[in-house]
């Protein structure tokens, strides 16, 4: 005796404890009952050999021959034998075409007792093939075996016939094939090598060539069970539609129906990189559903072919549909088999054309990761494939604002496509700002064949205050305010919201941002962000403001009448504003925007590109909230890296220029300075001015050096602001500034001199001169390469002298 242990999870029902104990009892019977009939069915298959030489049936002498080595083959330790009984055809009126065991001929788990002796009517189908005079039945019992393994049997009927020919029963073995069935090379097993041989004679290919060859091994390779049950018809169409099939990386369905419509055994090859658990299981699926059937088994065979070969057998406790249109299947499993990939190929192909969108798939095949597949279709890629592919071009960062078909009212959705990747901690203020509220975040990391790694973020978006993206202008607006925020060519505060809040481009918001900074310089009261809240809680008013000053200073306009009736309006509306504080606000920003006589807003650099900063000429007497004395003139430069202010005394007036460190009051300190120049110049003709600038954005990195090209660049930007609204001399006329329009008098007289931070920039100063044609020349900054340095000589002092002995003169 041997013993087994086995170990089971804790059960406690009744009647499942009864069951486990049966159906093992049961396989003990059966295993007891085939090892000791073992012997006596071998025997069997010996005597039935015999019987077919000595008594051979009324048959082909080939096909009985082939038979009788058949089972030889098998006795040869090819065959477990597990069963064996015998059966008689019999039949009447009532009951036709019916199998009933003939008593004592049943051997190990086919025993008498071990299954009740009863007649079983037989199928329609086998009905029909149990009277065709074919000498072997090889097939797939419906039932798994209990011995050995936990295969479906193997099916060998013998049958018998009568002396006039006529079918007369069968002698059925039930078992298993041995290992050495399975490997042993088909054209030496009986049976198989005759259907081999006429496939190969059928195909009629030189023998030794490749194609020969590659039959060959198709049915070496082909599934042995199919091999026993298969016809030599059906073999050959398997085995040609193989052949065929190649190299080429597509799916192909070979489907063979079992004899007695019990079960199926479809062959489908899938291109190696299409094999996944995933599509083994959708493919076994409609399958299943196709065919009906209630039971899948599966096999797969890997070599080094570009196809994988997966063998399904689907058992159908019923016949299988007898129609089924076997290439309107294969269109299905190609579909669901179909990559993402592939739907990739042909939408690019198809927008791109063939040579192009090949190009991008190599490069974005295997770019886009499992959860931008899962959550995007092919179609959507392509245009997230042309927004990466122009990252280079715009500085590396782009975005796109769509509405999804599912998405509730106000909700959108924001890609936004960065060729470094970006933080929440960067985009989140951003987008609260601008009066957005993002609820949710996908990222995706897209790296390319060559290696670069680009991001997309897909925000979920709502708007949190006045205003929605249901137009799809704004939406358009506040992609390029966003971009423009991140570019650092606009600032990112609170007024961004005006885009949604009042409809108001990025760089319209500029000019009320301008505003805003110079009223602080101005003195001004209130804080930022209540100025901030007064605009935001009155964006008509704010649109108004703008709509004015752009009435003012567009050159194209041919009229210019709207602008008084605009600022009667604006205040006609302050006039409805209860709060005083809002009210004195939004006074103060009109009586700049009235007080304004020049702007370069309209003006375009050499690229055709607006300007990246915004200075604008005004005139002092009408701002009231101005502190005492007022100079002349004013120009406010302003631009998210500079902000500076040139104050003069009178048109022909001369000071310098300092690099301030107080950002908050510069223009009070530029104010002092200026009073005293103009003390300083009493002796000169002209009367004195002063400017300084601030930096807003020094860099965080690099030492002194980076900040000393930062203070040069926004030194720069300062002398631009004041030159584009500056009028020059040709020819001895007066020439305006391009695209500036002008509400004062000819100024063409414009000096700067060092200070303090600024006694080395002469140069450099002589040089923006230049660039803009300047009349002065190298006469607009004192000092440098070709003109007196001042310092050096002691000219102030030498001033402060020529006064003092005047003084006595006098």
């Amino acid at each position: 005796e041997s013993f087994a242990h086995v170990e089971i999870d804790r059960e406690t029902d009744p009647a499942r404890l009864a069951a486990l104990a049966e159906g093992m009892e049961s396989v003990l019977r059966q295993v007891r009952a085939a090892v000791e009939d073992w012997p006596a069915m071998r025997l069997r298959t010996q005597a039935i050999v015999a019987d077919l030489a000595q008594a051979p049936p009324p048959l082909d002498p080939a096909e009985v021959a082939e038979a009788r080595a058949f089972l030889a083959w098998t006795e040869d330790h090819r065959f477990v034998f597990l069963g064996y009984r015998e059966y008689a055809l019999t039949g009447d009126d009532a009951e036709p075409d019916r199998l009933e065991p003939i008593p004592g001929t049943g051997l190990g788990i086919l025993r008498d007792q071990e299954l009740p002796r009863r007649a079983r009517r037989l199928p329609p189908r086998v009905r029909e093939l149990a009277r065709v005079p074919q000498l072997l039945v090889l097939t797939k019992a419906n039932s798994r075996a209990t011995v050995h393994r936990p295969s479906y049997l193997d099916y060998i009927g013998i049958k018998t016939f009568g002396p006039d020919g006529d079918v007369t029963g069968e002698r059925r073995f039930l078992g298993l094939y041995t290992t050495a069935a399975y490997t042993e090379n088909p054209r030496a097993i009986p049976i198989i090598r005759q259907k081999v041989e006429h496939v190969l004679r059928r195909a009629a290919f030189p023998r030794g060539g490749h194609d020969a060859k590659a039959l060959v091994e198709i049915m070496e390779v082909y599934p042995r069970d199919s091999l026993f049950q298969i016809t030599t018809d059906e073999l050959f169409e398997a085995a040609m539609g193989i052949l065929g099939l190649g190299e080429r990386q597509r799916l192909k369905l070979i489907v063979r129906r079992d004899a007695y419509d019990r079960f199926l055994s479809c062959l489908v090859f899938v291109p190696r990189d299409r094999f996944n658990t995933e599509n083994r299981e959708r493919v076994g699926a409609i399958l299943t559903e196709a065919f009906g059937a209630t039971r899948l088994d599966w096999d797969l065979f890997i070599s080094e072919s570009v196809l994988v070969r997966v063998h399904y057998v689907l058992w159908c406790d019923e016949a299988p549909p007898p129609q089924v249109d076997e290439a309107e299947l294969e269109t299905r499993l190609k579909r669901a088999i179909r990559s993402w990939t592939d739907d990739l190929r042909d939408a690019l192909v198809g927008e791109e054309g063939e040579e192009a969108g090949t190009q991008l798939l190599r490069r974005y095949q295997a770019a886009f990761p499992p959860a931008y597949r899962a959550d995007w279709i092919a179609a959507v890629a392509v245009g997230d494939i042309r927004r990466l592919e122009e990252l280079p071009a715009s500085d590396g960062l782009l975005m796109s604002i769509y509405r999804p078909l599912e998405a509730r009212p106000g909700a959108v959705r924001c890609k936004l496509f960065s060729a470094a990747g970006v933080t929440l901690s960067d985009v989140l203020p951003t987008f609260e700002h601008m009066g957005a509220r993002v609820t949710d975040e996908r990222p995706y990391a897209i790296t390319t064949a060559d290696g670069i790694t680009a991001w997309i973020y897909d925000f979920g978006v709502t708007c949190a205050g006045h205003g929605s993206f249901d137009d799809e202008h704004v939406r358009e607006t506040f992609e390029a305010a966003f971009l423009a925020v991140s570019r650092g060519e606009l600032e990112n505060d609170g007024l961004g919201a005006l885009v949604l809040g009042a409809g108001l481009t990025g760089r319209q918001i500029t000019v009320l941002r301008a505003v805003d900074k110079y009223l602080r310089q101005a003195g001004i009261t209130f804080s930022d962000q209540y100025i901030e809240r007064t605009l935001l809680g009155h964006p008509a008013i704010a649109r108004l403001l703008v709509e004015l000053f752009e009435a003012r200073f567009d050159p194209e306009r041919a009229e210019r009448d709207d602008a008084e009736p605009l600022a009667a309006a604006i205040e006609q509306a302050v006039d409805a504003v209860e709060s005083l504080d809002e009210d004195r606000i939004l006074r103060s920003f009109l009586s700049v925007v009235r007080a304004v006589v020049r702007t370069n807003y309209f003006a375009v650099g050499d690229d055709g590109a607006p300007k990246s900063f915004l200075s604008f000429k005004l005139d002092p007497a009408l701002v009231p909230i101005l502190p005492l004395p007022r100079p002349q003139l004013e120009i406010f430069v302003y631009s998210p890296r500079v902000e500076g202010v040139h104050l003069r005394g009178g048109r022909v007036a001369r000071g310098g220029l300092r690099w301030s460190d107080r950002p908050e009051d510069f223009r009070t300190e530029v104010l002092g300075l200026m009073k005293a120049q103009m003390v300083k110049n009493a002796l000169i003709v002209p009367v004195g001015s002063k400017g300084g600038f601030v930096v807003k954005r020094p860099p965080a990195g690099g030492g002194r050096e980076a900040l000393q090209r930062e203070v040069l660049e926004c030194y720069q930007t300062f002398l631009r602001g004041l030159l584009d609204l500056t009028d020059n001399i040709v020819g001895g006329e007066i020439v305006p500034p391009p695209q500036v329009i002008r509400y004062d008098d000819d100024d063409p007289y414009l000096v700067v001199a060092a200070d303090k931070g600024t006694a080395s920039f002469s140069d450099l100063a002589n040089a923006v001169s230049a660039e803009y044609g300047y009349w002065l020349g190298d006469a607009f900054a004192s000092g440098g390469s070709h003109g007196y340095d001042h310092k050096r000589m002691g000219i102030t002092a030498r001033g402060a002298w020529e006064s003092v002995k005047r003084h006595f003169r006098e």
